[in-house]
């Protein structure tokens, strides 16, 4: 069985045991007992098959952290286990880790088992027999179970939340579950790429063809990604290639070791829809570059869809052949930016949602003031105050919170300030920091001002008030008309936004030096 680099993109894990002696093994055993059954045998083997792809991809510490899992038992059609505590559970379903379990345990055992998890505290026991009394659930719901009064032993476990997975359609193996338009919060500043991305999802290879989405670390690129590829796989089951630029790369350069260029080249010339996240990976790699160009032909002159991220404009991509940047231009390149305040809140909501919790409002509003750099900060911020208060039960506070970013986000959290923009903007438009702050109108410095006072804006908190007084002493209502100045131009000159972008990345190396 051939593996795949990508780490869900594989069709199977290698075979510890023959399948076929397996399930007969498991089979034996059921006619021996009769309604006696016991699936260890095919949970063993998916334990570890998953085991052993995650060491052989480096991801050791990933699976001990993660697949902290019991087994309890079984009954006809269903496999019951535990997980010690919630928030293992939840990172397990937002990471997919339910889904590939379930989608192993079908390969391994060529049968319609379900897979019951139950959340169950280390401190507490459980017996087969009550594990499998607990209601049963459809698939990705959570929900508390059921607890008979006649039950002594299920009453005693403190069960907060069961699970039972169902077999139903396979998602794309590549593609994370949890990436959909559904749970992408989009506000005004990001309304354009999403609604392009949709577009291109409901009409692959119509519309928008290449897509091209480009922005910092973190923003939610990929997720609209491969939003697209669960879109399209879900309503035409179209073949589908997610794949990172520095996988692609990598499988290029083992196909020219192998001899295997031939295969190499059929995969991706042949595929209804190619996702490539990253492409600024690209850069010096000339023989990589060459048969992307080709493979890029092949599939758009054939209207077949293609998507690339980046984490720049194409504009400023070094070392990549004029051809190959003309054609990642052909079709629409849309930026993406880090939400604003409320956004960020709406998300945070949204995500406490999904994992089942709820947190004090104002709990939610600190994460969301101080968080400020990118959306995987804002989750990885609010994933670890939950765990704080899951592992610990302690109460939280506004303080104790502000101290748990304090220590373990300080050096992601906002500290611009207006003078780093006042002097980045000055010295790329070749005027003096004096003139920003100054009275001068001339086109040639009210301009840059204008933009100054746009930045300042976005990537600081202060009001439009406090702006006007560290720009000599303006009224807020001129701080708001420059404002409104630059965001009328973003829409009519396409040059501005590049412009924005790269006095976006100048603020953040200004910080860092």
């Amino acid at each position: 069985m051939k593996k795949d680099t990508e780490f869900y993109a594989n069709a199977g894990f290698s075979v510890g045991i023959s399948i076929p002696v397996l399930q007969k093994k498991v089979k034996a055993v059921y006619n021996r007992q009769m309604a006696s059954i016991d699936y260890l045998p095919f949970w063993e083997e998916t334990i570890k098959q998953i085991e052993n792809f995650f060491l052989e991809n480096g991801k050791e510490a990933e699976f001990h952290l993660w697949f902290n899992i019991s087994y309890i038992g079984s009954q006809e059609n269903k496999i019951t286990v535990s997980v010690p505590s919630t928030y293992i559970f939840d990172q397990m379903k937002y990471r997919g880790y339910t889904t590939l379990l379930q989608d192993k345990i079908l390969e391994i055992s060529g049968q319609d088992i379900e897979l019951e998890i139950i959340v169950v505290p280390k401190n507490k026991s459980i017996s087969t027999s009550s594990a499998t009394s607990s209601k049963t659930i459809q698939q990705n719901t959570v929900t508390k179970p059921h607890i008979s009064e006649k039950n002594p032993i299920q009453n005693n476990i403190h069960q907060e939340k069961s699970d039972t997975i169902k077999p139903v359609k396979k998602n794309h193996p590549a593609l994370n579950p949890y990436y959909t338009f559904e749970n992408f919060v989009s506000g005004d500043e990001n309304e354009y790429v999403y609604n392009a991305s949709l577009a291109a999802a409901k009409n692959p290879g119509k519309v928008y063809n290449p897509l091209l989405i480009y922005g910092g670390v973190g923003l939610g690129k990929t997720h609209l990604m491969q939003a697209i590829g669960n879109e399209i796989y879900k309503n035409s089951g179209l073949n589908i290639i997610y794949i990172s630029a520095e996988n692609f790369t990598n499988e290029f350069i083992a196909s020219i070791h192998n001899k295997t260029q031939s295969q190499f080249k059929s995969k991706y010339r042949n595929t209804d829809v190619l996702l490539i996240d990253d492409i600024h990976f690209f850069e010096d790699k000339e023989g990589t570059q060459e048969e992307l160009f080709h493979t890029f032909n092949a599939l758009y002159d054939n209207n077949k869809q293609l998507v690339f991220t980046c984490d720049r404009p194409v504009s400023e991509l070094k070392n990549i052949t004029d051809r190959l940047k003309s054609r990642f231009q052909r079709g629409l390149n849309a930026d993406i930016h880090m939400p604003k305040y409320e956004i960020r809140r709406a998300i945070i909501e949204h995500k406490l949602n999904f994992m089942n919790k709820t947190l004090p409002v104002q709990i939610i509003d600190v994460i969301a003031q101080h968080i400020q750099t990118n959306v995987r900060d804002l989750e990885a911020c609010l994933n670890t105050v939950t765990a704080f208060a899951d592992l610990t039960k302690e109460t939280l506070t506004v303080e104790k919170v502000k101290d748990i970013i304090a220590k373990t986000f300080s050096q992601n959290i906002s500290v611009v300030s207006v003078e780093i923009i006042q002097r980045v903007v000055a010295d790329y438009f070749n005027i003096s920091f004096t003139d920003i702050k100054g009275k001068k109108r001339s086109k040639n410095i009210a301009f840059p001002r204008h933009i100054a006072f746009y930045l300042a804006r976005e990537l600081t908190d202060y009001s439009t008030t406090e702006l006007g007084n560290d720009f000599g002493g303006r009224d807020h209502s001129t701080i708001m008309h420059g404002c409104q100045k630059i965001e009328e131009k973003l829409y009519a000159d396409s040059t501005l936004e590049e412009t924005i972008s790269i006095l976006k990345k100048k603020i953040k190396e200004y910080k860092k030096e």
